[in-house]
């Protein structure tokens, strides 16, 4: 099993969609994997996700459970891999990182969608903009987390060491 965690800033937009949309596909391919997302802040703790993430993702028939939550160093002891949405969700998680394994688990939401351009890319924060802004995270965050599908399937078909 493989587990993911997902992070933005208030975990109410594009950590949520990303999760919901990476079991979607992870489902689909048959992996076994555990999915969660946090925020780096704590200001939207124990609040559901966005009305505009929750359309969008209903307008693409994708189910969000989700109560948004602060994500902390422990984190790093219960996922094997750690995804950021943007540059300074990646500096405060890289903060918060006890040790160079920690560390290594991060990795950027657009590393695995290159086609997209910049590998180190943001994937925009919508909150507080127009609904096509929501549109686009979707559409980011599919393309991405499809090739992190396929990079799971990558590490679980891999031989134990």
């Amino acid at each position: 099993m493989v587990r993911v965690c997902f992070v933005c800033l208030g975990n109410i937009c594009r950590s949520p969609a990303a999760e919901a949309v990476f079991v979607r596909l992870a489902t689909d391919a048959g992996l076994d994997v555990e999915v969660d997302s946090a925020g780096t802040s704590s200001y939207n703790t124990g609040r559901p996700p966005h009305p505009a993430t929750l359309a969008e993702a209903s307008r693409r028939g994708i189910s969000i459970d989700h109560v948004a939550r602060q994500f902390t160093p422990a984190d790093f002891a219960t996922h094997d891999l750690v995804v950021v949405m943007d540059a300074a969700n990646r500096r405060e998680v890289v903060r918060l990182a006890p040790d160079d394994a920690a560390r290594a688990k991060i990795v950027t939401m657009r590393s695995f969608a290159p086609d997209l351009g910049d590998p180190d890319a943001d994937i925009p924060d919508p909150y507080g903009l127009a609904a096509d802004a929501y549109v686009q995270m979707f559409d980011l965050l599919d393309a991405s987390c499809r090739g992190l599908v396929a990079h799971v399937a990558d590490l679980v078909a891999r031989p134990s060491r």
